[in-house]
């Protein structure tokens, strides 16, 4: 049985009771989400990540690790290094996107040492195989794909991006619409050049039953990808993009219908005045299930600077319902992150996941922001460093700016809190504060 089916029987599993007691729910409404399909717990039996996290409604807002090696940097190291960095510093998740050197060896390395769900692509696997035994993405083979996706789920993968719901109707939607940025999914992109060479549909797509028997059978997460998610805000919230959304809306109830767990994907850029309706958008048409966003990017200008953009447009698409951010980083658009990079990016979609939080009224998640006010009122520097998001970052600004007094360096004796709290205290301000 797959967990939604266990769901449905009213079956509470240790790992449900683990999940109800982290996200402060109780079980009986924890197994009501995941049978109807509004919360996802991405979980391979053949890896059982140590971290399990639940993604969806009433659950805390996630936030995703993308790893990976590319051709130019087919470091296996560096990307271990990576994911302990992403594991330090409060990853809910991570995807293996490696493109370079040994992917399959890369993959069992990072699945041997993550303790949290790990999600991959497998069409980027398919397509480089394709290309070293045939010369050309073009060559890959239905048989090929499917292949790569069973042995990933045999591997223990426990969540995958299936960019499904690019359909050839939704390729002539492209055609007419006249984008700037066309298509920037990679995933996307090897579908489409696959499609339009063969002039045959999406393997994917005409062959859903096939992938809902594999997700069935080794109880893997389907990611329903966003092929056609804007690279431009410019080009959000277009006619090909919500193509797509209407096609994985009617693949999400497929999928529940066969026992079947499945989240979707969305945008990419997209300008501040769209974030919201494009989530409550994805929210009416795929009946409330997990959404899953990349940001989104609510300006083109900051290359560089990408993981603040990241970060504004997804603490305003998390409070308005999305589930789970995938981190962006400074190096997007730029190149393949570097150790700092990956730390940087995280934080700060970890940052925009809290803020939406304590708008979603998450249990937990105001008292942490009125613990460390409370520490800061008190100048308890100790309390505050352990309560901050980043600890290591707090330590080492304190420690470039000494003050002289007990408050900061920006203040010093002028401390508005310390004024305050002596004025109040006694009645009057202290001589030195005069």
């Amino acid at each position: 049985m797959t967990l939604i089916d266990k769901a449905r029987k009213g079956i509470i599993t240790p790992l449900l009771r683990k999940i109800a007691q982290e996200e402060n729910i109780h079980p009986d409404d924890l197994l009501s989400l995941i049978a109807q399909g509004r919360v996802v717990i991405p979980y391979n039996k053949n890896h059982s990540p140590s971290l399990p996290a639940a993604v969806g409604t009433r659950m805390r807002t996630k936030v995703n690790v993308n790893l990976g090696t590319s051709r130019d940097y087919p470091d296996l190291k560096a990307e271990l290094t990576k994911l302990k960095i992403s594991l330090k510093h409060g990853a809910d998740a991570v995807m293996d996107l490696s493109t370079g050197g040994d992917i399959r060896a890369i993959r069992k390395k990072l699945l041997i040492r993550a303790a949290v769900p790990l999600g991959t692509v497998p069409v980027y696997q398919a397509s480089i195989e394709a290309i070293s035994r045939r010369g050309s993405i073009v060559e890959m083979t239905e048989d090929d794909l499917f292949a790569v996706i069973e042995s990933q789920a045999r591997e223990g993968v426990d969540f995958m991006t299936v960019h499904c719901g690019l359909t050839l109707k939704a390729v002539e939607r492209l055609r007419l619409q006249g984008r700037v940025a066309d298509i920037v999914s990679r995933g996307g992109a090897f579908h489409l050049a696959w499609m339009v060479h063969h002039n045959r549909e999406n393997p994917l797509y005409a062959n859903f039953d096939r992938l809902l028997e594999l997700a069935r059978k080794y109880d893997f997460t389907l990611s329903l990808g966003d092929g056609l998610r804007p690279g431009s805000i410019l080009d959000a919230t277009d006619r090909p993009q919500i193509e797509e959304l209407l096609t994985l809306g009617e693949l999400v109830q497929r999928a529940r219908e066969a026992g079947v767990q499945a989240m979707v994907e969305g945008p990419g850029h997209v300008p501040i005045d769209q974030v919201a309706m494009n989530i409550k958008l994805q929210k009416r048409l795929c009946q409330e299930a997990p959404f899953y966003v990349l940001g989104p990017l609510v300006t083109d200008i900051a290359p560089g600077y990408d993981h603040i953009v990241s970060a504004i447009g997804g603490a305003i698409a998390a409070a308005a319902g999305a589930d789970f951010l995938c981190y962006v980083t400074p190096a997007e658009h730029l190149g393949l992150p570097t150790l700092e990079d990956v730390k940087e990016g995280l934080i700060a979609s970890r940052i925009a996941a809290h803020a939406a939080d304590l708008v979603k009224g998450i249990p937990g998640a105001l008292e942490k922001d009125l613990a460390i006010s409370r520490a800061r009122k008190q100048l308890d520097w100790s309390q505050q460093q352990k309560l901050a998001i980043d600890p290591e970052k707090f330590s080492a600004i304190r420690k470039r700016r000494k003050s002289r007094t007990r408050a900061c360096s920006m203040c010093g004796e002028f401390c508005a809190m310390k004024i305050v709290s002596q004025f109040l205290k006694s009645g009057k301000a202290d001589d030195s504060c005069s």
